[in-house]
């Protein structure tokens, strides 16, 4: 499997990136946004479907979050909706990230059928592949003088929000993850042979890990083999450890670009203002205390993980599992974590 040379959508990323984050700063009013929309979604629905929908915000639901394809989960699925109830949670949905990050969320459903395809001959699978198999939940009243919280949650898709007085005060988990991370054939027009939703997560990370010298490897690369799987996987507090691997400090200027980069693709998932706010934060601490850590093989197809972290954010990739075609890490799992604390709480302290 061999990989397409960087779009010049991410070179134009690269260029931004050597000037500084604060390049990318565009204001607007996600969460004012995001109330409206979570108020005409509701007005959708009826009284059962609302009862399904709208939950308490603090109850232990609002931070039981995972990316697996569960047989029951929180909300209201897809499916169980009418055409106009799809079209308001999408843009509910559209509201919650950028035009870039729901185009992923979108693609992600999409490869349900793709899996669907796939299993279909497997004893008992299939069931659970299903594009329409993603759940809408809604904690307390959306107001904009109140505070509530979104899931939008689903195989490989986990998108969690706090919105407090129209503002966005949380983000995350954000989980995206790919089954297969590239198409390997044709499966039907929408899905031709080369398709990669997180094509640049993974593309820009190879550039920077084959940029490195055999003396800053040493420390980039924190394991031989990879992890299974990314860390904490449906806790609600995220990983806590120091931060291992090669630090920007340590970087050169081209290999600082393509880590600004990397990050800025994660970032950029969401709407403007709240990718902003993340990245303003990274700005603040600087760049050389952050720490980009490698484990497994240094070329597709063999298992490979990485994570990035600094004081406030966590990234973690892993590309360690086959498809479902049975093809070698070609399954991609990855997430930032907000380090103070995700759903708006405190991180635990070991």
């Amino acid at each position: 499997m061999r990989f397409r040379q960087v779009s010049l959508s991410v070179v134009a990323l690269l260029l931004l990136a050597v000037v500084g984050f604060s390049a990318l700063r565009v204001v607007t009013a996600t969460g004012s946004d995001m109330t409206g929309a979570a108020e005409q979604f509701i007005k959708t629905l009826n009284t059962e479907q609302r009862e399904k929908t709208v939950l308490a915000y603090d109850i232990p639901q609002r931070t039981d979050w995972h990316f697996i394809p569960k047989p029951t989960r929180k909300g209201l699925q897809v499916k169980e909706m009418d055409d106009a109830q799809r079209k308001a949670a999408h843009t509910l949905l559209r509201t919650a990230l950028s035009e870039v990050g729901y185009g992923k969320a979108t693609k992600i459903m999409q490869l349900e059928t793709v899996l669907l395809d796939l299993e279909k001959a497997r004893p008992g699978g299939g069931p659970l592949r299903d594009p329409l198999r993603y759940y809408f939940t809604v904690f307390g009243q959306p107001d904009a003088n109140g505070k509530w919280g979104l899931s939008v949650e689903g195989h490989h898709l986990s998108l969690n929000f706090v919105v407090d007085h129209n503002k966005v005060t949380s983000s995350t988990p954000t989980f995206f993850g790919a089954n297969p991370g590239v198409l390997l054939a044709d499966y039907g027009p929408e899905f031709k042979k080369g398709l990669r939703v997180l094509a640049q997560e993974e593309e820009l990370a190879f550039k920077l890990l084959n940029s490195l010298t055999p003396e800053q490897r040493k420390s980039a690369v924190v394991a031989p083999k990879a992890p299974s799987d990314i860390r904490n996987a449906g806790a609600a507090s995220p990983p806590i450890s120091a931060a291992a691997g090669l630090p920007g400090a340590e970087m050169t200027k081209e290999q600082l670009a393509t880590l600004q980069a990397l990050i800025a693709q994660y970032a950029h998932n969401l709407p403007a203002d709240v990718a902003q706010e993340r990245l303003s934060a990274i700005e603040k601490e600087g760049l050389s205390g952050i720490k980009f850590a490698w484990a497994g093989a240094d070329k597709p197809g063999v298992g490979h993980d990485y994570r990035i972290q600094g004081t406030t954010f966590l990234i973690e990739f892993n590309n360690t599992q086959p498809d479902s075609a049975g093809n070698l890490a070609n399954h991609i799992h990855s997430v930032w974590h907000n380090l103070a604390g995700n759903f708006d709480l405190k991180a635990e302290k070991p």
